[in-house]
């Protein structure tokens, strides 16, 4: 069945009546998009930011009234002070949408040996190191910068018999990641209890032993220690946490961390060289990964 949907590109000031006017008029569901590319990042807490230009789109059953409609809109904008208002009317498609996703959902190769593959394609080297992975709840799919970032580290260092801990773990997808390249054992920290179930089933579906993964929810042990820490959060959480995870990593132990902007990096560095010599700052589209050693 095709769908009616309502454009209007706005100010952040007038969204709020846009959208309420969208709904009392029929809408079955309002989004809200960027209009340009101003992407907004770490938002204030407890906060909604909205872009400069904001896209408010209303999706409606295709017998909706636009005749009806279309006045009700206009008399919002004018009392907006919107006199030339900047909406557009399109008929969509109906489509299989899951099938049209899963379509456009490929594997990733990281590095030389590691790929992240969904379940319903076919694994493109047989002879690679594969992490089996879906799309779910939790943050972590390989697709983002800051994770590929991580996943090309892990896979150019030499992970075997080492132990790992994933912290922010999301989907799990670092930490067993690490599991697949060799290492023995993995721990995976999260302040979500949907990460802890998402890493918990990517650990299965990946068929790893359940003896060699935990994951927790904080509080963890004290003296909680890995050769190995990865932690792929935000910028402000990890200068805040600084002394938390650096207390993570073995003496001579590897720190990777990401979910940093260029802008940001020496902030974080600041945070952690207490504590480690920084050995490397590699950057991908203006994300950063600072990977550094634990001092003796």
């Amino acid at each position: 069945m095709p769908w009616l949907q309502i454009r209007i590109n706005t100010t952040p000031d007038h969204v709020p009546a846009f959208e309420d006017t969208l709904l009392d008029c029929g809408a079955m569901v309002v989004t809200f998009e960027d209009v340009h590319d101003d992407p907004v990042y770490e938002p204030d807490l407890n906060t909604t930011p909205l872009w400069k230009n904001t896209k408010v789109t209303g999706l409606f059953e295709a017998d909706a009234d636009i005749e009806h409609i279309r006045p009700v809109i206009e008399h919002k904008a004018e009392s907006l002070g919107e006199t030339d208002i900047d909406m557009k009317i399109e008929i969509v498609e109906d489509k299989d949408w899951e099938r049209e996703w899963m379509d456009n959902y490929h594997p990733i190769q990281f590095g030389e040996r590691l790929w992240v593959c969904p379940s319903w394609r076919e694994v493109p080297d047989p002879n690679a190191v594969t992490l089996m992975l879906d799309p779910g709840l939790a943050f972590g799919t390989g697709t983002h910068p800051t994770t590929a970032l991580c996943l090309q580290w892990l896979d150019s260092i030499d992970c075997k018999d080492k132990t790992i801990i994933d912290y922010g773990c999301g989907s799990g997808i670092l930490g067993i990641a690490g599991l697949l390249l060799g290492a023995n054992n993995m721990v995976g920290i999260d302040i979500d209890p949907q990460a802890v179930q998402a890493t918990e089933a990517n650990a299965e579906r990946n068929k790893i032993d359940p003896s060699r993964l935990e994951v927790k929810l904080p509080p963890y042990e004290s003296d909680l220690q890995a050769d190995i820490v990865v932690a792929n959060i935000l910028a402000g959480p990890l200068a805040h946490l600084a002394p938390t995870i650096s207390a993570l990593v073995k003496n001579q132990g590897q720190l990777a961390l990401s979910g940093i902007l260029a802008n940001q990096a020496q902030e974080v560095i600041e945070a952690y060289k207490e504590w480690f010599t920084i050995d490397s700052i590699t950057e991908k589209e203006e994300w950063i990964r600072i990977v550094g050693t634990k001092h003796a």
